[in-house]
């Protein structure tokens, strides 16, 4: 058995128990990296737990990859991806920019995703075959957009504090052509380019649980998202996602 919509939004609304109330309140921050700054909140771990016993419940023989606890039967045939926060940078300094991730795997392949954003109200869902937006605007389904190229597009990365030398000088190569750039957004920019708004995200060293949720998302809303060098994306890295053909190959072209 398959999971549904509705078992999608149990979920979500699962770990909103435990991540709005703590949105805009005074939180306990804990740094997981040294040497840098990688910050993780009560609301994280709370929100994880929420959303692994639901699966633990309904689905007992399925795998779960999370963020925050450890990993279970991650090489099982279906398996759940799991970020209860993505943006926690934005979720610590009251930005609205912040998501819940929940992905699924069929064989290691990305089906299906849910982004889900308690403060603004939005979710954006792929059931397996189309992506769908809810919220203030009401429901619909939703498309990625046409662009004839980067002179064209608009580009989202988180910021360009996160790639290395080599890769900040392939990414500015993009950054010089493209008609808008925009910074700091996390999963909200793969949901706004799903959902037709933006063209082009590039963005690097991320993890399984990143864009677990996202790949279908923006795969079913009729986009493209690869690793730089054109590879599947499950496993995280350097990733480039397109809401078109054009746009996308001109960026690999740059990118690899």
């Amino acid at each position: 058995m398959l999971p549904d919509r509705a078992f999608f939004d149990r979920l979500a609304a699962a770990a909103k128990a435990e991540t709005l109330p703590r949105f805009r309140s005074r939180l306990d921050v804990v740094n997981k990296l040294a040497g840098g700054y990688d910050p993780v909140t009560e609301g994280d771990r709370a929100a994880e737990t929420a959303i692994r016993a639901l699966i633990e419940a309904e689905f007992p023989d399925h795998g779960i990859l999370g963020e925050e606890h450890e990993n279970i039967g991650i090489d099982r045939e279906h398996v759940w991806v799991i970020d209860p926060i993505d943006g926690t940078r934005a979720f610590i300094s009251g930005v609205p920019m912040w998501g819940t991730l929940i992905g699924f795997q069929h064989h290691g392949r990305a089906t299906m995703g849910m982004m889900d954003q308690p403060f603004t109200g939005e979710r954006y869902y792929a059931d397996g075959e189309k992506a769908w937006y809810s919220g203030p605007e009401g429901e619909r389904q939703i498309r990625t957009r046409d662009c004839a190229g980067l002179e064209d597009a608009i580009l989202f990365t988180t910021s360009p504090h996160i790639f290395l030398s080599d890769e900040l000088a392939r990414y500015q190569t993009i950054e010089d052509k493209v008609r808008l750039f925009r910074y700091g957004i996390d999963c909200y920019a793969y949901a706004l380019l799903a959902a037709g708004h933006v063209d082009l995200v590039v963005e690097t060293s991320l993890k399984p649980y990143d864009v677990g949720a996202l790949i279908p998302l923006i795969e079913q809303a009729g986009g493209i998202i690869t690793t730089w060098d054109g590879g599947r994306p499950e496993a995280g890295g350097r990733i480039v996602a397109a809401g078109c053909k054009a746009v996308h190959e001109q960026a690999l072209a740059l990118l690899s």
